[in-house]
């Protein structure tokens, strides 16, 4: 059944409005991304001349590889991933280029004659060479003159990937008919790198009109490098700013992780702003793969967060996760890298999908639920396509990961910021209703105060305390008199010895209640003799050995409660040895020391096993001795083990015991 069932059509229509409001960026996001190639300007200008086939040749020298070189002709794009997957250097591309220099007079007349006016071009128009993709770096020849350079040509060689390349041709070069244009791409084996898109290769070519292709140039460069890079720097400053927010609210961790990762996601896309790195091709892959497993980590526990989870195994795994990479990295060299980084790829996709199915399993609020959810899908789906991704994927910068995961990231940050704020309010809301709580407080506890103290002046007026201390002693006398006589009769006529013991037992506590009642305190010396009496005594009928230690001399007194509390602990303890150790012997021993009175008990029984234990603590067993010590201050503490015995320590401070403070 819908869980929106129950609640009431308000909440239901409030709650569907909130949701398409959270849908709402994602399908413009996705509309983007279906949009790029429109954006990009896919139909090419009027006059251009697209080339999807040339002649290859290997080699790193000046100019296009002599004759006697081996040539093979090849259809553009041309992916090294597929085409040449072990190779890595430098390739020699030659496309043949028609000039007619007499073109742009034509189309200008041409333009003229359909607008009817009389106007006529130029004798000549500047040509242009565009290239979607090159990767990583090229050269562009023009009738054996270089005419641009991509940058640098040897390790760390200089990266072009993402960018598209829009190159002048210069009219001195060109010629009328035909024209060579050799462009040398120097790029790196698949192997060698994380991602397809990575590797070496050369897209298609488009030659014509420059005042034509640079319009289509800039779209392009705006949609795969500029947007790319104003969504960069935008995730910087937002993830810089959450990661401070989260940092100073500790309660609030998901911040700290969310802006982790989009600082994360800005510096992998820092190779849109730095082309020429300074450090070599491996160390780039390697740290790209590393700040890959970081930002898994990132967005893993930015997912769990959220749900309000916090794993251990996800606390101590993902950052174990993050050396693992480096270390696996290291060990299976260069050689390895993409086939080792493509499984690193399905278990960080899996890791955040996972995060963020179980988002979506939570029935919390879906204020946070959905955007994280679709965020936990967009980095997912980025993650596969570095890699599934084809290398001639000229267009995925300007695609999901360039565009759709850029608005997603930044629409779940702003949904934290309003999150944030709206609870800061709702705090300083509850700070003011607690302060003006507060005072009613402080007022009601100055009335109970003035309350208490008239209270207590009229108990000193009218001598509660010695009216009560009266009916202490009749009911102790009351106690004594009746029902002490009747037990007693009970113990001396009564043919069977169960009730006769069971009669004792209650004549025995209800004289230690008497005594309780009537709070005259009781020397300790004769406190020991009784207790020493009785011990012994019950053990004996037991057939247990007992032994007493304990000093002749004992000048201090306990009060009335002291004593009775520790009798029934003593009593408890001697019941217990009795009825489950199954010793022999016990040994009691009294001591007073720095002002405190101990009393340890011990037997060579059994001990005592978890069984014992549980039934001895449901009942008054072990608990309510400790309870008893911990009402006179002491403690009472238990040592015992299977077959070893067991020791029960009662520790108690005199001045307590004896009522002085």
């Amino acid at each position: 059944m819908n869980h929106l069932a129950w609640r009431t059509p308000a909440a239901r229509a409030a709650t569907l409005w909130a949701r398409r409001r959270l849908l709402l960026p994602l399908m413009a996001a996705v509309g983007l991304a279906a949009a790029a190639p429109v954006l990009a300007g896919d139909d090419l200008p009027e006059g251009a001349q697209e080339m999807r086939s040339a002649v290859v040749a290997v080699g790193d020298g000046p100019e296009f590889p002599a004759v006697p070189a081996p040539v093979q002709a090849v259809t553009l794009p041309d992916d090294w991933s597929a085409s040449r997957p072990g190779f890595q250097g430098t390739v020699w591309y030659r496309v043949q280029v028609e000039f007619d220099p007499l073109a742009g007079e034509r189309r200008a007349e041409g333009a003229a004659a359909g607008s009817g006016g009389a106007r006529r071009g130029p004798a000549g128009e500047l040509l242009a060479l565009h290239i979607a993709r090159v990767c990583s770096s090229y050269e562009v020849h023009l009738n054996g003159q270089i005419v641009a350079s991509g940058g640098r040509m040897r390790e760390p060689v200089s990266h072009q990937c993402s960018r598209p390349q829009l190159v002048t041709l210069p009219p001195a070069l060109l010629v009328a008919g035909r024209n060579e244009l050799d462009i040398k791409v120097v790029g790196h084996r698949l192997a060698e790198v994380g991602s397809a898109q990575r590797a070496g290769g050369l897209s298609e070519l488009v030659v014509g009109p420059l005042a034509a292709l640079a319009p289509y140039h800039g779209r392009q460069t705006a949609l795969a490098v500029g947007f790319a890079q104003g969504a960069s720097a935008t995730l910087l400053l937002m993830g810089g700013f959450m990661f401070v927010l989260g940092y100073v609210n500790r309660r609030q961790s998901q911040l700290a992780y969310f802006g982790a990762l989009c600082v994360g996601l800005a510096v992998f896309d820092s190779r849109l702003w730095l082309r020429d790195l300074p450090v070599s091709h491996r160390v780039a892959e390697f740290l790209l793969l590393v700040l890959l497993a970081f930002i898994t980590w990132a967005a893993v526990q930015f997912l769990l967060r959220s749900r309000g989870m916090r794993l251990k195994q996800a606390d101590s795994g993902l950052p174990v996760q993050c050396a693992v990479v480096a270390v696996s990295l290291l060990a299976a060299g260069p050689e390895r890298l993409h086939m080792l980084a493509v499984v690193w790829y399905w278990v960080f996709a899996v890791e955040i999908g996972a995060a963020g199915v179980l988002l979506l399993r939570h029935r919390g609020s879906a204020e946070m639920r959905l955007p994280a959810a679709l965020l936990a899908a967009g980095v997912a789906l980025a993650v596969l396509a570095g890699a599934l991704g084809a290398g001639n994927a000229a267009q995925f910068p300007a695609g999901l990961a360039g565009v759709a995961l850029p608005l997603v990231v930044l629409f779940v940050g702003l949904r934290l910021v309003m999150q944030h704020g709206r609870a800061r309010r709702e705090a300083e809301a509850s700070r003011a209703q607690l302060e003006q709580g507060k005072a009613q407080l402080e007022q009601r506890v100055r009335e109970a105060t003035q309350e208490i103290e008239r209270n207590m002046r009229q108990i000193a007026d009218h001598k509660v305390e010695q009216v009560a201390e009266k009916e202490r002693k009749r009911i102790a006398a009351d106690l004594h008199d009746d029902l002490g006589a009747k037990l007693l009769t009970i113990v001396h006529t009564s043919e069977s010895d169960r009730i006769s013991t069971l009669a004792r037992e209650a004549l025995e506590e209800m004289r230690l209640s008497v005594r309780g009642l009537t709070g005259r305190p009781v020397r300790l010396a004769d406190a020991m003799g009784d207790w020493r009496a009785e011990t012994v005594a019950r053990l004996g009928q037991a057939g247990i050995e007992g032994e007493w230690h304990g000093p002749d001399e004992a000048p201090q007194m306990l009060s009335s409660r002291a004593y009775v509390q520790t009798t029934r602990i003593l009593r408890e303890a001697t019941s217990n040895i009795i009825k489950h150790s199954g010793a022999s012997r016990c040994s009691v021993s009294c001591v007073t020391a720095d002002g405190d009175f101990q009393l340890v008990i011990q037997d060579n029984g059994d001990g005592i096993s978890q069984d014992v234990d549980a039934r001895l603590d449901r009942g008054h067993g072990l608990a309510s001795m400790k309870n008893r010590a911990k009402q006179l201050q002491g403690q009472c503490l238990v040592e015992s083990g299977p077959g070893y015995g067991t020791v029960i320590r009662l520790t108690l401070p005199l001045d307590r015991a004896t009522g002085t403070s």
